[in-house]
């Protein structure tokens, strides 16, 4: 080989190694920028905690995690969500009204049965927040509802959501039932109340945030609706008061991750998020009680304290409860069927 040729063959190496020297910094970008990419994180809860995940969302995608995150939303009757995520609806991060309407997509083999084990939520052992049942009634309470033995009587017309469709509607009707046993009657005396106040149910709405559309528009007297979907609606401004009654059920509600949310990174991050202080603020802000231990003393000044404030273990845990209350035979689906309301 000549000179000439040898010295220009160096030339076109040197060349060719440059090249690919400049090009690999561009390569690796390119690839961690695909390994990097943000998922969508598709969440699925029961009606009224619609807004509250528009903050949060918004919240979420101002943090390092959230970096181009996106989001879709469903959102409706609890029950119906549930069956729908069961039947196919993409969902990453979950949350109901209540825990059967979780236990669906366990059975299903959708959410793991250590849902509320995972790290970031065992303190709170899954429940994202809590609220209890509130009764509304027109300004200056016409009626002068103070009492749950109120709601029986003669001239009340009660909205309340539809308990085969809505988490909020089964929480208001055991808080009622509860509400008697709390006040020394029997399981008799508090069934025949039951079916009292379900004989004064002139609408029940698929949700507890149409129930409280309806009762706004004009149906009804008194509705019965989640404290926080209520509180919210008098912070936007409607023209309703809260009852403020001495006995009352803790409302918890859970969130999960299914099996796609797992897999995830950016639902894991979320579903971290929304049980964290700065979730949590989030969920104070928009009327929840947070369910966050150093957030508790926020939540005794911004709530009031019911003389008894049971849990759904006063009525033996969801496991005696849906039966006993809910199934074919149970004894708030005898009343609706007494009053007219199919299951």
């Amino acid at each position: 080989m000549q000179l000439k040729d040898l010295f220009m063959k160096k030339v076109n190496l040197k060349r060719i190694a440059g090249i690919a020297i400049a090009l690999l910094p561009i390569a690796l970008l390119a690839t961690n920028s695909q390994a990097a990419t943000p998922q969508t994180v598709n969440v699925v809860g029961y009606s009224i905690v619609s807004s509250a995940y528009t903050a949060l969302e918004n919240a979420f995608s101002q943090t390092t995690a959230g970096q181009g995150v996106t989001f879709t939303n469903s959102f409706g009757a609890s029950t119906t969500q549930a069956e729908d995520v069961v039947a196919g609806q993409p969902a990453d991060v979950v949350n109901f009204s209540l825990n059967p309407d979780l236990a669906l997509l366990i059975n299903a083999g959708l959410v793991s049965r250590k849902w509320a084990s995972v790290k970031a939520v065992k303190a709170q052992k899954g429940i994202v927040t809590d609220s209890v049942v509130a009764v509304v009634v027109k300004p200056g309470n016409p009626l002068g509802i103070n009492a749950w033995n109120d709601l029986a009587q003669r001239g009340v017309n009660i909205v309340t959501p539809d308990p085969i469709s809505s988490g909020s509607a089964r929480w208001n009707l055991l808080a009622a039932y509860e509400s008697q046993i709390d006040q020394g009657s029997n399981a008799a005396a508090a069934t025949t109340y039951i079916n009292a106040l379900i004989k004064n149910v002139v609408s029940e709405p698929s949700s507890g945030s149409k129930a409280l559309s309806a009762f706004i528009a004009g149906t009804g007297n008194v509705l019965l609706a989640y404290e926080s979907d209520a509180l919210n609606a008098i912070a936007s401004g409607q023209k309703i008061q809260i009852v403020q009654l001495p006995q009352n059920l803790l409302i918890q509600n859970p969130a999960a991750l299914t099996t796609s949310g797992t897999s995830n990174p950016s639902a894991v991050a979320f579903y971290d998020y929304i049980f964290s202080k700065a979730g949590q603020e989030i969920w104070l802000q928009q009327h929840f009680r947070p369910t966050l231990a150093s957030l508790t003393a926020v939540s005794k000044t911004t709530f009031y304290t019911p003389v008894n404030l049971n849990t759904i273990s006063a009525l033996g845990g969801w496991a005696q409860v849906t039966p006993k209350f809910f199934s074919p035979t149970g004894i708030i689906t005898q009343a609706e069927n007494a009053n007219g309301y199919t299951s």
